[in-house]
């Protein structure tokens, strides 16, 4: 058997109504000054301002990063790091997409880390540490809260990733609730997004189970013959 490694999320918290708890797991895990990275397609659904509210009300100091888009370019990335520094955030707040929850480990890990984008691309590239980092999220379909990988744009179409554990948050925070608020053609694209992630599997199980059939019977076969050739 060949050997692997499974790393995921230190703590993932799945419950409606979760959000609700964001305020002490903040304070347990990052501290009083916290970036929220998010965009503003969320902030027109309403999504964003009771979370800020709620945290503001702990004696939260919230800086926002709301101009993450899909597919996000390097030039967002190092935008949201900068106002990160500029503030001296103690930790990362991602809320929304993948797109979001993408940026919002990268800035963890350029601020906390102080290495250089650039230098980070690939597998095992990243070495430095990472601030500490919550990250929600509001669709279905993307999984990036519990992957150790962050995809960025890079010139105009090129896409290239970062790999490491370092990416994976101290929490995870599902939360069915968000959802609703969303506009329904996100829904409905995020809700086959997870489809197609659940089918690559099932499609697979089908192919193996198709060449069992076929090698199987085969390998019954030449074995019987070779059982009725000995003297």
């Amino acid at each position: 058997m060949t050997g692997f490694v499974f790393n995921t999320s230190a703590s993932v918290i799945c419950e409606p109504g979760a959000v609700q708890q964001l305020d002490q797991l903040t304070l347990n895990t990052i501290g009083k000054r916290v970036l929220l990275v998010s965009d503003k397609g969320l902030m027109q659904a309403g999504l964003v301002e009771p979370v800020i509210s709620r945290l503001e009300a702990a004696g939260i100091d919230v800086t926002l990063f709301e101009d993450v888009v899909a597919d996000p370019p390097e030039a967002i990335v190092l935008q949201a790091a900068e106002l990160a520094k500029t503030a001296h955030v103690d930790g990362v707040i991602g809320l929304g997409g993948g797109s979001s929850l993408d940026v919002a480990k990268l800035v963890a890990l350029l601020v906390g880390g102080g290495e250089q984008l650039a230098d980070i691309y690939g597998v095992g590239m990243a070495k430095g540490k990472r601030l500490p980092l919550i990250l929600i999220p509001t669709t279905a379909g993307t999984g990036s809260e519990v992957t150790p990988i962050s995809i960025i744009t890079t010139g105009e179409a090129e896409k290239k990733g970062v790999v490491s554990p370092q990416l994976l948050p101290d929490v995870a925070v599902l939360d069915a609730d968000l959802t609703l608020g969303l506009p329904a053609h996100v829904t409905a694209a995020t809700g086959i997004d997870a489809w197609c992630m659940l089918s690559k599997p099932i499609r697979l199980l089908q192919q193996t189970i198709i060449r069992f059939q076929r090698f199987w019977p085969r390998k019954l076969c030449d074995c019987s013959v070779r059982t009725l050739r000995r003297p």
